[in-house]
């Protein structure tokens, strides 16, 4: 049986990891949107579109032309931080803490376009071609590797290791 100390450790470090997923999450969602506004800005495109795409694939039936850019928004910015808890979750589960420190945000950023792959060549094609091709996978996959930059400077600053007691 583990002692009260370990398991308390555990759970603190489990807290810290989804306490920093969120956050990373939150920044790579951010960044996320900011690409595709500026993107879309660029192109002669309209950001919107892509809000009311992803709304349209959530919630093909239940959404209005007044609520699809907020929904769409939210239900991004909701999908980021499940996304950024998961990469936490994993990175720490996955990679030692001695591991070198580039090693993080190449995984990371790894991880993403990994997730980019499913979603764009897999998952969206099977339930909504038409927002697999809103924007060209050229700017989506930079949207993917942006969120992993992100969600990996998100790490570096947010998940230091708390200072001993002893030190000043």
């Amino acid at each position: 049986m583990p002692s009260p100390r370990l398991s308390a450790q555990g759970t603190a470090n489990r807290a810290r990891a989804w306490s920093t997923g969120a956050i990373a999450g939150l920044a790579g969602g951010a960044v996320e949107i900011f690409w595709i506004a500026l993107y879309a800005r660029l192109s002669g495109g309209e950001a919107a579109v892509v809000a009311r795409g992803i709304a349209r694939t959530v919630f093909p039936n239940l959404v209005t032309p007044a609520t699809a850019v907020p929904l769409g928004i939210a239900i991004h910015m909701g999908l980021a931080i499940m996304l950024g808890i998961a990469l936490a979750v994993f990175v720490r589960s996955a990679l030692p803490r001695s591991a070198p420190s580039l090693l993080e945000p190449v995984a990371v950023i790894g991880l993403l376009i990994c997730v980019w792959a499913i979603n764009f060549l897999l998952v969206l094609p099977a339930i909504n071609p038409a927002f697999a091709t809103l924007v060209p996978y050229s700017a989506s996959l930079t949207s993917k590797v942006l969120f992993g930059a992100a969600a990996a400077l998100a790490f570096r600053v947010f998940d230091r290791p708390p200072p001993s007691a002893g030190r000043h």
